[in-house]
């Protein structure tokens, strides 16, 4: 099979979309500063250290792949003239390899030029097995990558790879500077704390000051390759704080530009919008709310071996207590108190595109409290001293449950809480700063990747439109642990042989219908499996100033993948 026929096949889902540009014109740096407020602050600006979508973010605006993807999900040629097809020869005819060619005349900030060295290097360094890479399921099915000359970029794979636009593809798979980091590779990356904070990209912007988990300043890039752009001489990004105080800096002060990520309820974002100074933006794609079910044994007594596969968790992984757990949340009532509009209920993790989604969990949109009972009852959870509280062989049904702090979150965790408790789940409630929880720091004992607690909730997605390497997260070699930095994107340890096989089908498969079949098996294995409870399919809401221009928020990418194109209007 061609590929065009693959993406024809998937609608828009990997459209080729010509470039878009911004709509005002003139000398770079005319706009003067740009304020931009992202209330987790940043803990590092390589995103190959970090799973974490503040950090992703913060380094879209100097670190860039090859390609992008659009607010509407398209492919967008981005270091590149064109995105390489079968038709026009970029692509294997059988779909092992796919050859990039860089723009010409590219530079690296320092004034150096970017070569296919530097997609060579930035191979090695996410896939050296010693390194801890975040983000190494996107080169996942990767054999090779070869520089052929200082612009031809080859990267072949181990079987035909139907959707081939994962490595060097999107905000968390962008080039690094071979000459900067080359002394980073494998267990010494996290070292690298210089290269770390300061990366030299061929983005918009560079790095004057980083200050983690506080403020980063950022100056326009004199060697940046577009004429006029970026449209601001400097750009502070400060985090820290919380989401209402972000969405109140842009809508009722008019302090910032920009805002991201406020979740707050419904109502706040609309009584601060009334003031007139802002504009409330949402982007929908595949950002799901969801419960990550520890399968490991958090329990302090264990020191360095707790949340490891060496210790299987007590009881969670019995399918039917998550089950139970599931069944007692009313997501419709999590909906109506935190999201309004910018949310659904869900009961899978991959709700979108239409193609991928599974109808095979749709039990859990209907609150069953009364089902989650007698779901315990049959695990062997009964009440024995009549305290409330449920047992088994001695141990009580008790949970801690986590998350990062944010008032939307918590209301969701005291709801959630009650509604366990009426089922005889005893339930511990932990909130953490996001800049910590979300941090990749590998000393810290409170970041998601360390998962010390049973459950813990935030928001994911997957940048792109094709899910594999997404699904790819939950493979066993995708665990986070000791030996791995405490990188890794299966967050809650589950491993399965016949999950790996399949995502290792799905690598195989050619044919659109199919691989929508796979993968929604694949998403029926994690949560049928009790790995995840997913809760909201959730729309990213922002805040940006009404002077602020060029805005096109994505979901699909960095919300902040055409920061080159934001100007002032006058």
């Amino acid at each position: 099979m061609k590929l065009k026929t693959v993406l024809i096949g998937a609608t828009a889902l990997a459209a080729i979309a010509p470039m878009a540009h911004a709509q005002e014109t003139g000398e770079r740096g005319r706009n003067g500063q740009l304020n931009i407020f992202y209330w987790q602050a940043p803990s590092t600006l390589n995103p190959y250290l970090s799973g974490g979508t503040k950090e992703v973010e913060a380094a879209s605006l100097v670190l860039e792949p090859l390609v992008r993807f659009s607010e509407t999900g398209e492919l967008v040629p981005w270091l590149v003239d064109e995105i390489p097809t079968v038709e026009n020869g970029g692509v294997s005819d059988d779909l092992t390899s796919i050859t990039w060619t860089l723009s010409e005349g590219v530079t690296w900030s320092d004034g150096t030029p970017l070569t296919a060295e530097d997609a060579v290097f930035t191979w090695q360094y996410c896939t050296d097995p010693e390194g801890g890479c975040a983000q190494a399921s996107y080169f996942d099915g990767v054999e090779n990558v070869e520089a052929v000359d200082d612009r031809t970029i080859k990267v072949t794979f181990s079987g035909p790879k139907p959707f081939p636009y994962t490595a060097f593809v999107g905000s968390e798979s962008p080039i690094i500077q071979k000459a900067q980091f080359q002394d980073c590779l494998g267990a010494k990356a996290p070292e690298c704390t210089e290269a770390n904070f300061n990366p030299i990209g061929t983005g918009p912007y560079v790095v004057d000051e980083f200050r983690p988990n506080d403020v980063i300043s950022y100056s326009a890039n004199e060697n940046f390759r577009e004429e006029g752009k970026p449209a601001f001489a400097s750009v502070n990004f400060k985090g820290g704080g919380d989401a209402a105080a972000a969405a109140r800096a842009v809508l009722e002060t008019g302090e910032y530009d920009y805002a991201w990520n406020l979740q707050l309820a419904p109502e706040i974002l609309t009584n601060m919008e009334a003031a007139g100074l802002g504009t409330v933006v949402a982007a929908y794609g595949t950002s799901v709310e969801r419960i990550e079910v520890n399968q490991t044994d958090p329990d302090p007594s264990l020191g360095d071996a707790r949340s490891t596969t060496e210790h299987p968790h007590p009881f969670l992984t019995d399918p039917r207590v998550v089950q139970a757990l599931s069944k007692a949340i009313d997501r419709q009532l999590l909906v109506d108190i935190g999201y309004g509009a910018a949310g659904q209920p869900t009961c899978n993790i991959l709700p979108a595109p239409e193609i991928y989604a599974s109808t095979a969990n749709d039990d859990c949109l209907t609150y069953d409290p009364e089902g989650a009972k007698a779901l315990l009852e049959e695990a062997g959870w009964t009440d024995t001293d009549g305290d409330g509280i449920r047992d088994k062989d001695g141990r009580k049904l008790s949970v801690l449950y986590q998350t990062s702090t944010n008032a939307v979150r918590q209301d969701v965790q005291a709801i959630i809480k009650q509604e366990w408790e009426d089922i005889g789940v005893e339930t511990e409630l932990r909130n953490i700063d996001g800049s910590v929880f979300f941090g990749g720091d590998p000393s810290s004992p409170d970041t998601f990747q360390k998962f010390y607690a049973d459950l813990e909730m935030y928001t994911n997605n997957f940048s792109g439109v094709d899910p594999e390497s997404y699904m790819a997260s939950w493979k066993c070699s995708e665990i986070p642990g000791p030996d791995s930095q405490w990188q890794g994107q299966n967050i809650p340890r589950f491993c399965s042989e016949e999950y790996d096989a399949l995502v290792d089908k799905l690598s195989q498969t050619v044919e659109l219908e199919q691989r929508g079949e796979i993968v929604k098996q694949l998403n029926d294995m994690l949560v049928q499996g009790g790995a995840l409870i997913p809760l909201i399919h959730r729309g990213n809401p922002a805040a940006h100033a009404k002077t602020l221009g060029g805005v096109k928020m994505s979901d699909w990418d960095s919300e902040l993948w055409n920061i080159k194109d934001w100007y002032r209007i006058q």
